[in-house]
């Protein structure tokens, strides 16, 4: 099987459009995590990402009679300008579907690049569906994603580039998962010329497809994905990279959130250069390994695959970043309610320097107070910070792990109920696109009373909102299905304990 794959990698013709790109030693990131770190630098390809190898590879085999009649594609975002890109070298006509959710400027670039562009559904399937009934009404070729021989060839260009530029040996490359073409082409090709070199993935813990079909043993479907890195928010791994990765990629690691921003951030000290949260994938889950073997004077490579950041996402990412470096802890503290409390609690602190207080009179016997407060040494550091204040006296809950209490709780205004309220707490993600309320509004109707709403843009295809219900015991079933009628990604925390201390 390898022998095939490595064949088309070698006939590949990526270079009449796509560039071979750099591998940069990273010589901060070096001194600071005592391994020979190195970064392939896929964001400098003409459209900031890989996709356009497997775009192009793909597109470039087909007959001239073929892409007389033109191409199609489902993407929202990198893999969409790759088939612009490549058409528009080509000269043949393109038709990408994108989610309405897509951000503007992407709709904007792959228009640019000379593609007619349909939006059609909220997500990914939703476009993909409509152009696969497109392709069959209209004669058009159907470009997949990442699960094409020849895509994924096309990817595996990188793995061929990087074993060119680095001769001496290397312990372990770190790629980001999303459907799984650029894995499984990486995979192809190391594991054919250079078998002791571990193949590790890297995906988000809320879109572990490559990690659950590993431990099923099969393809699984997952209910839903998080989107903060959309560029590989899928449910499913292709077919064809899922046969390479079951038997040549060594380990999927899962990272979270924080941990995405804080590559980000360092992939920027070190380069200049704002990756997307995919983009940075592979350098979160590097850190943990290093962290998880802790290991030293090791060659890693880690693939910067993308850099097609929103503008509008900064704010948030750099919100998280410090939590992701475990810079920040985020602690619910409880204060007594008299004059100099606040003073005794900064004394009690010592030199650690506050990054937030919020505090709203409630009580007149004790305060609430959610405080961030600086870390210079990380996780140890936070651990006997908690201790001291405990045993000061101080009752406290560590929220800086608590979704909830990062996304939303900090960013509020108000306090408890004037009065006891039937009241459930859940979040959701609403995908941003006008009538995306009102289409909760209007299925929620005149039955419950919204008692708490929160939200925030993120510059992200899908917006975080914060909402309290008040719903009788007598209609849980009832509200139950409006859940489940509703088709967004939900969670309930009524029983968060972020929530009881400053909500409810």
């Amino acid at each position: 099987m390898l022998n095939n794959y490595v064949k088309k990698i070698l006939c590949s013709r990526v270079y009449e459009v796509a560039v071979k790109t750099r591998l940069d030693y990273a010589t901060t990131l070096s001194r600071i995590l005592n391994n020979s770190i190195w970064i392939k630098r896929e964001d400098r390809q003409p459209i900031f990402s890989f996709k356009i190898r497997g775009a192009y590879n793909k597109i470039s085999t087909l007959s001239r009679e073929i892409l007389a009649k033109g191409i199609i594609a489902a993407s929202a975002g990198n893999h969409a300008q790759g088939v612009a890109l490549s058409a528009a070298k080509l000269n043949i006509p393109a038709l990408i579907i994108m989610p309405k959710t897509t951000p503007e400027i992407k709709v904007t670039s792959v228009r640019n690049r000379g593609a007619e562009v349909h939006l059609h559904g909220t997500t990914y399937d939703d476009a993909s569906k409509r152009a696969q009934q497109l392709a069959s009404q209209q004669q058009l070729t159907y470009i997949h994603p990442y699960d094409d021989i020849d895509v994924i060839a096309g990817q595996g260009t990188i793995a061929m580039e990087i074993l060119q530029q680095h001769p001496d040996p290397i312990d372990a490359l770190f790629v980001p998962v999303g459907g799984g073409g650029l894995i499984a082409g990486i995979a192809a090709y190391v594991k054919y010329l250079r078998p002791s070199i571990k193949v590790i993935g890297v995906e988000p813990e809320d879109a572990p497809t490559l990690y659950q079909a590993l431990r099923a043993g099969e393809r699984v479907i997952l209910d839903q994905v998080g989107i903060f890195a959309d560029g590989v928010a899928v449910r499913q791994i292709g077919k064809l990279p899922f046969e390479i990765a079951r038997e040549y990629v060594d380990e999927v690691l899962l990272v979270n959130t924080d941990e995405i921003c804080a590559a980000i951030k360092a992939i920027f000290e070190e380069t200049r250069t704002i990756m997307e949260p995919a983009g940075a994938l592979a350098l979160a889950g590097l850190k943990q390994y290093i962290s998880r073997e802790n290991c030293q004077q090791r060659c890693l490579i880690t693939i910067a695959s993308g850099a097609n950041m929103n503008f509008e996402r900064l704010g948030y990412i750099t919100e998280r970043t410090e939590i992701g470096e475990q810079r920040e802890a985020l602690l619910a503290v409880t204060l007594a309610e008299h004059p100099g409390s606040f003073r005794d609690f900064c004394h009690a602190l010592g030199q650690h320097t506050l990054t937030e207080f919020n505090y709203r009179y409630a009580h007149t016997l004790h305060a609430q107070i959610l405080v961030g407060v600086r870390l210079t040494e990380g996780l140890a550091e936070k651990n006997r910070l908690i201790t001291q204040l405990r045993e000061k006296g101080y009752p406290l809950i560590d929220l800086t792990e608590n979704e909830m209490a990062k996304a939303h709780l900090r960013h509020l205004v108000g306090g408890r109920a004037s009065q006891p309220l039937q009241e459930r707490l859940y979040r959701f993600e609403f995908p941003e696109r006008p009538g995306a309320l009102l289409h909760f509004l209007n299925h929620l109707g005149a039955r419950w009373n919204i008692s708490l709403f929160h939200y925030r843009n993120h510059g992200a295809a899908y917006g975080k909102v914060l909402i309290g219900i008040q719903v009788s015991p007598t209609h849980t079933q009832e509200f139950q299905h409006f859940l489940d009628k509703l088709h967004y990604p939900y969670w309930e925390e009524t029983n968060n304990p972020a929530y009881s201390l400053f909500l409810n």
